[in-house]
């Protein structure tokens, strides 16, 4: 896994293989937490078509939806992948970061 892409303070786009994720850091009220989604084929299209602010608008619904509540009905609550890839991101994170500063 490796950084594709990010805006600062608030996502990374990674790629594993042919798989593109979207790692969003979120707040709902006085808590803050990351929230990781694979991109399904229709977010990927758009993101080819659309580019950056397409990740924009897709980690604002992300936010906004609150997947952390436990009664949201975000569509993107089921789709966290933190905890079972959480660490290939914060690893593949800790490389690139390595990478950009020397």
């Amino acid at each position: 896994m490796y950084v594709v892409d990010h805006e600062p303070s608030w996502w990374f786009l990674l790629q594993d293989g042919e798989q593109l994720y979207l790692d969003v850091t979120c707040e709902h009220s006085f808590i803050g937490y990351t929230m990781l989604i694979a991109l399904d084929e229709q977010e990927t299209a758009t993101l080819r078509r659309e580019g950056r602010s397409y990740l924009g608008r897709l980690a604002q619904d992300i936010n906004y939806g609150a997947p952390v509540l436990r009664d949201s009905r975000s569509p993107y609550k089921a789709r966290d992948l933190s905890k079972t890839h959480g660490h290939l991101v914060t690893e593949a994170v800790r490389r690139w970061r390595s990478s950009i500063r020397g």
